[in-house]
């Protein structure tokens, strides 16, 4: 059956319920691809043109139903994406060729596994990807990038041709445990020492928690959280991608997706942890740390805030894994263990398609090298 093609560059002009249809019969849905995310950081001018990143969500219909979409944005950088490709820049740079603007197939800012090439079946999804090279030759553009794909994602990737690259994370899963000491005990007597002496020390300094889920998060909260997260990107000298309008949007329609944890010290809130949930309350539930800062310096309490507190609320709320986030293998001694992730790229020019493809050969053997190297710190205990 033949596909009506079309393109948006706003991508609330989608219907919502047909997207979020589609997004919920993937193998690997995430709450970052739903309508309500995509289209609260194009409204917020955080993922906007003026930012770097112009929408051209490629969509398949049949019959005026939608059948396979993608998010897809062209890019005037290579910020956001935590899949660096900066170095493939340079290279088209110093032989005075343009790798701006180039494709992207990736949710902004966002660096979590997941869906990417929506579709009802394996034919529409095969035909979607088809139609995004096409779009990208039309436009003449150096590239196109698929990040942190799902299994079905690099079916089609690779019936296709592109190439496919290799990329580290680290994740905690929930082996069904009771509580946080049970967890802890499953641990190498080293480890276990270390993240108690850790959790001590942000005891002794007069620090407690309050955990908010949903609802519970007040507006006073979200300010709050936004100031600490404004903070951290201003002291590493970069502005914060996300607007406070964008997380207005977070509270406003997808409130139910995030858990706030609030650290406080003599009455006064000094610091906090955001992550986002998805599928509380079933078997395959999903955590992802995402956002953190901190109003005053207390030792150790990044790594409460950040890990202890929300594995904590994983085990309490048998969520079955929490994403760590990008790079980090600091956090294996929290016991986030690597796991591969997985980006497919296509270039325009052959020459260097062909050299991009021996790169990754060689990085592929690196990464698998690197793996073997991280399983032999392993910090659980022997046979657990």
């Amino acid at each position: 059956m033949d596909y009506v093609t079309r393109v948006f560059e706003d991508p609330r002009d989608i219907d919502a319920h047909g997207w979020d249809s589609l997004c919920a019969q993937q193998d690997a849905p995430t709450p970052f691809m739903s309508h309500a995310y995509l289209a609260a950081l194009y409204e917020s001018g955080s993922a906007t043109p003026k930012t770097g990143w112009k929408p051209q969500f490629v969509t398949l219909w049949q019959q005026d139903q939608l059948v396979a979409g993608c998010a897809m944005y062209l890019k005037s950088h290579s910020y956001g994406e935590y899949v660096f490709d900066w170095a493939w820049a340079n290279a088209y740079g110093e032989h005075g060729l343009a790798y701006y603007p180039k494709g992207l197939v990736a949710v902004p800012f966002t660096p979590v596994p997941g869906s990417r090439l929506l579709a009802s079946n394996s034919n529409s999804r095969t035909h979607l990807l088809k139609k995004v090279l096409e779009l990208c030759k039309e436009q003449e553009l150096s590239s196109l990038h698929l990040l942190f794909t799902s299994p079905q994602d690099r079916e089609a990737c690779d019936a296709l041709g592109l190439m496919q690259r290799q990329t580290v994370q680290f994740h905690w899963q929930n082996a069904q445990f009771t509580d946080f000491e049970q967890f802890l005990s499953t641990l190498s007597q080293e480890k276990r020492k270390k993240i108690k002496q850790e959790r001590r020390r942000v005891h002794d300094a007069g620090v407690t928690f309050k955990t908010r889920f949903g609802a519970e998060i007040s507006s006073q909260d979200w300010d709050f959280f936004y100031n600490c997260y404004e903070r951290t990107y201003l002291e590493h000298g970069n502005a914060p991608y996300l607007s406070r309008s964008f997380f207005q949007a977070m509270q406003d329609n997808m409130t139910d997706n995030w858990v706030l944890f609030v650290a406080e010290r003599a009455g006064h809130p000094i610091a906090c942890s955001l992550i986002a949930i998805h599928a509380v309350g079933t078997d395959h539930a999903v955590a992802y740390g995402r956002y953190w800062g901190a109003l005053e310096r207390v030792d150790c309490l990044h790594f409460e805030a950040c890990y202890y507190q929300p594995l904590r609320w994983c085990i309490d709320n048998k969520v079955s894994c929490f994403e760590g986030g990008a790079q980090g293998e600091h956090k294996m001694a929290r016991a986030l263990m690597p796991v591969t992730t997985y980006s497919a790229h296509w270039l325009a020019h052959p020459a260097f398609a062909d050299a991009v493809e021996r790169f990754l050969e060689r990085e592929r053997s690196g990464v698998d090298q690197y793996l073997e190297h991280l399983a032999e710190r392993s910090p659980f205990k022997q046979g657990a």
